[in-house]
C-alpha cells in the first residue's frame, strides 16, 4: 500500500469533516449530508484499485 493514497484519504477525510461542520453549523444539513456522502463516494472510488488487489490476493492464498 502507497502512503500516498493514506494521506489523500486523509485529506479528504479532512476536508469533508470542516466542510460538513460549517454546514451544518449554519443551518445547511441536508448539503452537510451530500457532502458527507460524496466524500465517502471519493475514497471509495480512489480505493476500488487497491480492494480488488486485496480480493485477489486472498484468492489466491485460499486457492479459490
Amino acid at each position: 500500500m502507497d502512503i500516498s493514497l493514506l494521506l489523500k484519504t486523509v485529506g479528504v477525510g479532512v476536508t469533508v469533516a470542516v466542510a460538513a461542520q460549517v454546514l451544518q453549523k449554519t443551518g445547511r444539513d441536508e448539503q452537510a449530508m451530500l457532502v458527507t456522502v460524496a466524500g465517502v463516494v471519493a475514497v471509495l472510488m480512489m480505493l476500488v484499485g487497491q480492494l480488488s488487489e486485496l480480493f485477489d490476493t486472498v484468492r489466491s492464498v485460499f486457492g479459490l
